[in-house]
């Protein structure tokens, strides 16, 4: 049996984009990849809308909450994916080969629950792909 490949989803705040993209992945792409999140600044919690967006599309959101890039540094990381401009550019060097990839997604804080489900939406039609073809699934 294959060993799950791990995917970071990197963003600066770690509380809506990074956080669906870890759901959706863990979801969609379940007993392929691992997904998991982290950011280079992570906020206090993770945003409403994404938690409302998420649970309106039947996705789980139990045990997500911001995490420190440095918190998951020592895990073995298969892909990294930055999904916001400032964590593509601040994003720290991963010991050994870590492929990476930058899949930009919309920032919708401070916006309607509308904007969240939309770029909800969006990370489940670029994403998702875009890691099957990264990693060969």
């Amino acid at each position: 049996m294959n060993k799950l490949k791990t995917v970071l989803v990197l963003c600066t705040g770690n509380s809506c984009r990074s956080q669906m993209g870890e759901a959706i992945l863990n979801h969609d792409l379940a007993g392929l990849v691992r997904g998991i999140s982290a950011g280079t600044r992570p906020q206090a919690k993770v945003a409403d809308g994404a938690i409302a967006a998420l649970k309106l599309a039947g996705l789980p959101t139990e045990g997500l909450y911001p995490k420190d890039v440095a918190a998951v540094m020592g895990d073995p990381i298969d892909l990294v994916v930055s999904v916001c401009d400032n964590a593509q550019a601040t994003c720290p060097v991963f010991p050994g080969a870590v492929k990476r990839l930058h899949v930009p997604f919309h920032d919708p804080h401070g916006e309607p629950l509308e904007s969240f489900v939309a770029v909800r939406d969006d990370i489940r039609a670029r994403l998702v792909p875009a890691v099957r073809q990264a990693l060969g699934l």
